[in-house]
């Protein structure tokens, strides 16, 4: 899996981490059980500082979708998170915000509707 991070992004560096390595699990191009590079290799393969590598480790931790172990790193559960009712409210906001912005730009419900079946079939059809 290739990570890229815009540097003049107004979407945070670890926020752009965090997303493109639950992308990776959903893609499966990061298998459940796989070990991840240490904060320290991840930080220098993508010239970030470690710390902010780490911070996304322990978010990711903490959401389900991470297992740190002192010896072996973190790694991608085995058990992705279930939904939950505070996961519900945030999609909720989320996709308010997303939604509202699409239709003040014009885009029509089909449209939209259409983006998401498409890349849902992209995940079920990988």
């Amino acid at each position: 899996m290739i990570i890229k991070i815009d540097f003049e992004s107004e979407i945070p560096i670890y926020e752009q981490l965090g997303r493109q390595i639950i992308e990776g699990i959903a893609k499966g191009e990061l298998k459940k059980g796989e070990q991840l590079p240490s904060v320290r290799q991840l930080a220098e393969d993508i010239g970030i500082n470690l710390h902010t590598v780490n911070k996304v480790y322990n978010i990711l931790k903490n959401e389900g979708f991470l297992t740190i172990d002192r010896r072996k790193g973190a790694m991608v559960n085995n058990l992705m998170p279930e939904v939950t009712e505070e996961f519900m409210d945030f999609i909720v906001r989320e996709l308010k915000f997303i939604i509202h912005n699409s239709y003040c730009r014009g885009m029509g419900r089909e449209e939209f509707l259409n983006i998401c079946k498409s890349i849902y079939d992209e995940l079920e059809n990988k």
